[in-house]
């Protein structure tokens, strides 16, 4: 499992899984395959699968470790979880390879100091909690677990998603709920990214001269590079999701900032780079 290194300050990908699971369209309204067709010859067959047209998403969290804290940004799916009009891989997944995954990454779940949450889509928050005797309770049972307040206030307190994934939190007393500008120190710190949903944030990491900085849904796919005005038909607010993305491809172009996403294809951490009269992606 490979280390980044930011500063002085480590970064390793904790991958869920990987594999090829929806439609451009299913995504985007516009991608049309007469749309997608001009991009094939770039994407195919790394971000968007050749044989079943579907893009190749992971879904992953970030263990992050600085001087000070142990940091997860992103839980995933999560296992037993209710996620009925999703793909079968989001729904009563059973797979405990993510667990598996960050032990292999040299951390257990007691030693996750702070749970970064940059939404809470199901696909973002599943391993907030785990079943043990058939109840839900902090997988991370050190950690202090941090929502932003807009997006904690638009979660439905019947939802699965609550349910399942925050009440427990609640409950056993970890929950931090913060501004979208919160930070830990100088080195950790949130930014507001609305759009994808009400209360969604970019997680900033500095070290030194060094910094990175997780995106979270701002993109789902390279395809958004090519096309940054394609906003998932899912968002809360297409257009401002769009002027997000527009602001930060803007902002990181060129300038040497480590971008970790969301659901890029593997390696998933790159730079933002001009290409033409639009953008690129390199990956680290």
């Amino acid at each position: 499992m490979s280390i980044l290194q930011v500063g002085a300050i480590t970064v390793q990908r904790i991958v869920e899984h990987e594999i090829p699971i929806f439609r451009p369209s299913d995504f985007f309204d516009e991608a049309t395959d007469v749309a997608v067709d001009p991009h094939r010859e770039r994407f195919e067959p790394w971000a968007l699968c050749p044989q079943t047209g579907r893009m190749v998403m992971p879904v992953q969290s970030y263990l992050v470790r600085t001087a000070y804290h142990c940091i997860l940004i992103d839980t995933c799916v999560g296992c037993d979880k209710s996620n009925p009009d999703l793909p079968p891989a989001w729904n009563q997944h059973y797979n405990k390879a993510w667990l598996s995954n960050l032990e292999a990454g040299g951390a257990s779940p007691d030693d996750i100091d702070y749970v970064f949450c940059t939404h809470l889509h199901m696909d973002h928050c599943g391993w907030n909690t785990c079943m043990v005797d058939g109840r839900w309770l902090p997988t991370f049972p050190n950690a202090r677990y941090v929502f932003a307040r807009d997006e904690y206030n638009a979660i439905k307190s019947d939802s699965p998603i609550f349910v399942e994934n925050i009440q427990p939190i609640l409950e056993a007393k970890q929950a931090i709920i913060v501004d979208m500008d919160y930070a830990i120190d100088d080195e950790i710190w949130l930014e507001p990214a609305v759009g994808h949903t009400i209360g969604h944030v970019a997680v900033h990491i500095k070290s030194g001269q060094e910094h990175a900085v997780m995106c979270g849904d701002i993109m789902h796919s390279p395809l958004q590079i090519a096309e940054p005005e394609w906003s998932p038909n899912f968002d809360f607010d297409p257009v401002t999701s769009a002027c997000t993305r527009k602001t930060f491809l803007d902002t990181h172009c060129g300038n040497n900032t480590l971008v970790m996403t969301g659901h890029f294809p593997s390696p998933s951490i790159g730079r933002i780079i001009t290409r033409g009269s639009g953008y690129g992606f390199v990956y680290a």
